[in-house]
């Protein structure tokens, strides 16, 4: 593994999980590191790898905007909405990358991941 996903998966092993908040901010750290060893270790990660990991990542925002987005969820509004347009970007960028595989297209999907779990892991 290399620096980047090395310290996306150390972060996400010290989460902790002992509450809702913590549990996605390791999950979301999981799926940034999953796709960041991929990005990384392109030539070799990209045809056994990159399926399973945008997989993985779609699977949790799917949970995540669906959890999020429900009527008797109690978060803000504004808050919701964020979280759904960042949930369909995710969609969109997961297509996208599907269609034309760009290791520098799964930048943004690890950014994202790991600033979300920072904020609910209270760093961010």
């Amino acid at each position: 593994m290399h620096h980047g996903a090395a310290a996306y998966a150390s972060t996400a092993k010290v989460t902790s999980t002992a509450n809702p908040r913590g549990l996605e901010a390791s999950l979301l750290l999981k799926a940034a590191a999953r796709l960041q060893a991929v990005k990384d270790n392109w030539d070799a990660a990209r045809a056994a790898e990159l399926g399973p990991a945008l997989a993985y990542n779609r699977k949790l925002w799917t949970i995540l905007s669906t959890s999020a987005t429900k009527p008797e969820n109690p978060l803000p509004l504004p808050i919701k909405n964020n979280i759904a347009n960042l949930g369909l970007f995710i969609f969109q960028r997961t297509i996208d990358i599907e269609i034309a595989p760009a290791p520098e297209k799964l930048g943004i999907l690890v950014s994202i991941n790991s600033n979300i779990a920072a904020g609910l892991a209270g760093r961010g």
